[in-house]
């Protein structure tokens, strides 16, 4: 290629980038003329976009553009002298006029000219709204199916008034479809501050500095020089990893500022008055991330408008404003970006789901009679389901919710959806700050080493001896395991991944243990056996190579310290894969109603604890204000009573085991640790001795009163063993009496 050829590359690439951002900043400049803001400043803002979009595509020989991006500059230099005002109608042709230069930006990027469309309609448009006296009637609005949605954007302006009150507006140009409105060179592009790469390449300056000690110090092998240098090279990797993530960071509002095109259109089409808020636009995401949630966020936005928010007329019947509301929320919490998507329409109609997933064969109506309110309101998520009337550009073709569902999740994220018949529906999702350095979790199967994305890990479970042997149970001929009164459905990684062990890879650990790796998916939690569970650690996700990239159990690779490969478990494959998400979803109805009898009482959260090895009791979770671990020197006396000082107070200590009656009460043995249940009654605190805390459970209690003695108030079967129900209240009083009367006054 020669010098010539390369600079004229570089040059339209620079057209293409600088276009779409002058564009999006054309779009939300308009939208805010429109909605009563922006003044002059706005308007030229919105003449400058077009004016440098005609002068650069005409020096570079894209004539097309320069000839229709002309037309536009003729009308907005009419605006902006104040020879005309600006109407909901020249509003709309504008914005056509923006979708038609995004068209031709495409084609250029794709095959090198401006394309073949001269589009003389909107020309003619364009000139004839220069004379409104020989302006014919408006035709309906008609929106715009792609109009631009995927581009970056810059950080969209806070917009509270109002978006769109229905008024005619000029027909909207036709856009090549979603999948080709991307346009690769704006999204390849970003940002970035001088000052964060200054800090850059000061790190990688010291990171050169290090590698050189590190090489000199093995030369002559000493230790201590050695071990300082490896100290500064962890530290400054550290800190060049948080410092090339920030380059990464870009704002939500890149993707928010379409939002208010999108709310517009649809809104328009619809007949509907929607008034869209923004909050949040500064939450940072790393770029992959943000590439992840463009689609899904697009579509939900639109559903909010076509399924939630009523048309003006069925607004006012309610008794509500005929202008809906549409919010957008965005806060980083717990290492997560959480978003909330909000509007106050009529909510989900349960009922009508309901019927819409029978009559599809989605589920059956005897299932549809069994479920709960949150179990209904998920059946949005299923594959195909649509309660739309008729298929129109926005919905009814059945493809929606269920592929947000599946992408917000293959990014390690999870959904959630409230919905309050007549109020409104609320839409929240969580997603990891970055997908290219993550938390995991490190297991071996087979001999060979796996990670596991921290962001699906719920607990780790280990079994052994008569619990390993006896555990695990088979419910229609899948294994599960009894989690705190749930059954948890069971895979195998081995049996999966159908890498049998040999011989001289097996385990150093005890073969007759079971190691559970609690995950979630779909919603849905279910455990994975491994043969060991290693450490947990920061990885470097890579991609998979093409063959293995149809796999859907694996979702990258990372290299270990040692060198050697770890392959990225996708857990959401890997569920739908061995059939335990989907297997949890389908028999979740029928296991309640075989193992739970008493289905229709209510169950109640129990803490087990032990006061000796044959001796296990039972307290109302409710009871327990806090689990707490005291050490034997820290118990001291206070009116011969054994006290510690806790949280800025004296907590007086009672040991259980001393205050029950019958022949299986015995004095606690004499321990370094004392593990304490905190009880608190009339704003006064005591702690419970206890030999060991074992579980929490939820079950339904049934207590055999005719077993009532003092400080039990009888006794239940759990899990197959007898567990005695403390009387805390009756304990305290008998231990310490007029404790609390004393509190009272």
């Amino acid at each position: 290629m020669s010098l010539t050829d390369t600079l004229q590359k570089e040059l339209v690439n620079d057209l293409l980038l600088e276009s779409h951002e002058g564009l999006d900043r054309f779009d939300r400049e308009l939208l805010a003329m429109e909605a009563g803001g922006g003044g002059s400043e706005a308007m030229n803002t919105v003449f400058r976009v077009i004016h440098t979009l005609k002068g650069t595509a005409g020096c570079l020989g894209f004539g097309r553009i320069e000839k229709t991006a002309h037309c536009g500059e003729n009308l907005l230099s009419l605006l902006r002298d104040g020879k005309l005002t600006t109407t909901p109608e020249m509003i709309s042709t504008l914005l056509s006029l923006s979708d038609a230069l995004r068209g031709m930006l495409r084609c250029i990027e794709a095959g090198g000219t401006d394309g073949t469309n001269d589009h003389p309609e909107l020309k003619a448009k364009l000139e004839a709204l220069q004379n409104p006296d020989a302006l014919p009637a408006a035709p309906a609005a008609v929106v715009n199916e792609a109009f631009g949605l995927f581009e970056d954007e810059a950080p969209a302006p806070t917009l509270p008034a109002t978006i769109a009150p229905p008024v005619p507006a000029g027909p909207a140009t036709t856009v090549p479809n979603e999948s080709s409105t991307r346009s690769s060179v704006a999204d390849n592009a970003i940002r970035v501050d001088v000052g964060q790469l200054d800090k850059v390449m000061n790190l990688v300056g010291e990171l050169v500095l290090a590698r050189n000690q590190i090489v000199a110090n093995t030369t002559v092998f000493d230790q201590a020089a050695l071990m300082t240098a490896s100290q500064r090279l962890n530290s400054i990797t550290t800190e060049l990893q948080e410092s090339v993530m920030k380059t990464r960071m870009q704002p939500i509002g890149s993707v928010w500022a379409k939002f208010p095109r999108v709310v517009r259109d649809v809104s328009h089409e619809l007949g509907k008055k929607v008034r869209l808020i923004m909050d949040g636009q500064s939450t940072e995401l790393d770029r992959t991330i943000i590439e992840a949630i463009k689609d899904p966020l697009t579509h939900i936005v639109r559903n909010s408008i076509d399924h939630g928010i009523e048309s003006p007329e069925k607004r006012r019947d309610a008794g509500k404003a005929e202008e809906g509301l549409l919010s957008l929320r965005a806060y980083h919490e717990g290492g997560q970006v959480n978003i909330e998507i909000m509007d106050d329409g009529a909510g989900i109609n349960l009922a009508r789901v309901k019927a819409k997933a029978v009559s599809q064969n989605l589920i059956t109506a005897e299932q549809s009679a069994r479920l709960s309110e949150r179990e209904a309101v998920n059946l949005i998520f299923l594959p195909g389901l649509s309660t739309a009337e008729k298929v129109s550009n926005v919905s009814g073709r059945g493809v929606g919710m269920d592929v947000v569902k599946t992408n917000i999740e293959k990014i390690g994220g999870s959904i959630d959806l409230q919905t309050q018949p007549g109020q409104g529906t609320t839409l929240k999702i969580k997603i990891p700050l970055t997908l290219a350095i993550i938390p995991a979790l490190i297991v071996k199967s087979g001999g060979n080493r796996y990670a596991i994305p921290q962001v699906s890990l719920l607990e780790l479970v280990r079994l052994e001896g008569d619990q390993a042997r006896t555990g695990i149970e088979r419910v229609y001929g899948a294994p599960v395991y009894r989690l705190r009164g749930e059954l948890l459905p069971l895979a195998h990684l081995r049996e999966q991944l159908k890498t049998p062990p040999r011989d001289s890879l097996r385990s150093t650990v005890d073969d007759e243990a079971i190691n559970i790796v609690v995950l979630q998916a779909d919603g849905r939690r279910f455990g994975l056996i491994v043969d060991e569970i290693s450490d947990t650690e920061e990885i470097v996700v890579k991609p998979l190579g093409k063959q293995l990239k149809g796999i859907t159990c694996f979702a990258g690779a990372t290299i270990m310290g040692d060198g050697r490969v770890a392959l990225i478990i996708d857990v959401l494959g890997l569920a739908q894969y061995a059939n335990v998400a989907a297997a949890a979803n389908s028999r979740a109805l029928d296991l309640d109603v075989i193992h739970n009898p008493v289905d229709q009482q209510p169950r109640q959260s129990l803490l087990l604890f032990s006061l000796s090895e044959s001796q296990q009791l039972a307290v109302p979770l409710s009871e327990a204000v806090r689990l707490e671990e005291f050490t034997a020197a820290q118990v001291e006396r206070a009116g011969g009573q054994e006290v510690v000082q806790y949280r800025g107070q004296i907590l007086p200590l009672i040991r259980v085991a001393n205050h029950i009656a019958g022949p299986a009460a015995a004095p606690s043995k004499a321990r370094d640790m004392l593990q304490v249940i905190v009880y608190c009654e009339s704003g006064k605190q005591v702690g419970l001795i206890v030999d060991c805390i074992n579980d929490i459970v939820e079950e339904v209690v049934t207590v055999r009163s005719d077993a009532a003695t003092n400080g039990i108030l009888g006794s239940i079967v759990i899990h197959g063993k007898v567990t005695d129900l403390l009387d805390v209240p009756g304990v305290v009083r008998s231990a310490i009496p007029g404790l609390f009367d004393r509190s009272a006054a």
